[in-house]
């Protein structure tokens, strides 16, 4: 799901602490934000430790993050296209002929049909909806955390050194973070499933060719399609998340307190992606279908909001075409984690041995 949220567990990586698109995203975030190892050179001055923590900065983290989210998707977008295919495929197709779908033979159909560099489809957009989508995002995240209504809510100004408290403030900032950013940067999510959706009839163009003909078929308003679905995953997401990343990662660490970090951190953030999508696919489905609603100048076919979508597929596909595209999605949350994982490290390597005022 691209929109889905991200945790913030732990400090360290503050420009990764909340919301993305992803699953991915959710996973990976977690692990990147694991403290680390304290340091016991005694011969570094505290002085000199402080002056290399500032040449990773917020700007650098956030511009590793990115980069890192971006090549991560690049190489999930095949399998990422497919899951899109798939969910909309009950929309306007013949549900009979829908029953078993393939993997292999929509993947095949797409290499003789459209070509290979069909696979990317979208992707461009994905792209340029990382960066802008991270700092809106991480921007929100420092502001709502310290919003003193937040704080007072949640008991933040008489339990400073509360560590429920604290996490309590992660998680509701977090939430109302990734909403923002998800609002903020919507225009960007449905063009792409707009372009990730086309297959040989090709019907938008690129990117502003879509922004152009969607403003003036379907209004202003028309790029906003299925923000409520958006909106309604985000809680879910990260309650999911968080309790599942956190729920393995104390097991586990109290059963084999000496494993790597990176390897407890990898396993537990793709199993916890794992089980945030598979409870949030559905919304996502939905979220996915009435993006494409009126795409192309086709017919409505869903006409009664959010739940009268839900109904819909359901009383039409039954429950199992609200999981419709849920392999693929499996099939993309391991190596992205990965990807995400190894391209910020390297990045953040290269980052911090350069000279940099911010």
């Amino acid at each position: 799901m691209e929109a889905r949220v991200g945790v913030v567990v732990e400090g360290g990586q503050r420009a990764l602490n909340t919301a993305h698109s992803s699953v991915v995203d959710a996973s990976a975030r977690k692990f990147l934000q694991q403290p680390q190892q304290p340091q016991h050179n005694l011969s570094v001055p505290k002085r000199s430790l402080n002056q290399h923590q500032a040449q990773i900065g917020t700007v650098q983290q956030l511009l590793a993050g990115g980069i890192a989210g971006a090549f991560s998707k690049t190489c999930t977008a095949p399998l990422a296209r497919l899951t899109i295919l798939f969910q909309v495929q009950g929309m306007h197709s013949d549900l009979a002929a829908l029953s078993k779908p393939s993997i292999l033979r929509e993947a095949s159909r797409i290499a003789n049909e459209e070509g290979f560099r069909a696979f990317w489809k979208g992707n461009l957009v994905t792209i340029a909806h990382r960066l802008p989508y991270s700092s809106v995002n991480f921007y929100c995240y420092e502001h709502y955390k310290n919003v003193s209504f937040l704080q007072s809510v949640l008991g933040l100004d008489n339990h400073r050194e509360s560590a429920s408290v604290n996490l309590g403030v992660h998680f509701v900032g977090g939430g109302l973070a990734g909403m923002t950013a998800a609002s903020a940067t919507y225009p960007l999510d449905l063009v792409r499933t707009r372009l990730a959706a086309q297959r040989q009839a090709i019907y938008y163009k690129g990117i502003w060719h879509s922004f152009q003909t969607i403003c003036r078929e379907e209004g202003f308003l028309g790029l906003y399609k299925g923000l409520g679905a958006t909106l309604l995953g985000v809680g879910p997401s990260i309650a999911i998340s968080f309790s599942v990343y956190e729920s393995l990662r104390s097991f586990w660490q109290s059963y084999r307190p000496n494993d790597p970090t990176v390897m407890v951190s990898l396993a537990c953030g793709s199993l916890s992606g794992i089980a945030s999508s598979t409870a949030t696919f559905p919304i996502d489905l939905v979220r996915r279908r009435m993006q494409l609603e009126g795409a192309g100048g086709r017919a409505r076919v869903y006409n009664n909001g959010l739940l009268g979508t839900f109904r819909y597929i359901i009383q039409s596909e039954g429950l199992r075409g609200l999981y419709r595209g849920i392999l693929p999605e499996y099939y993309k949350v391991v190596p992205g984690v990965g990807i995400v994982f190894m391209t910020y490290e390297t990045l953040k390597m290269l980052l911090s041995s350069v000279p940099t005022s911010f």
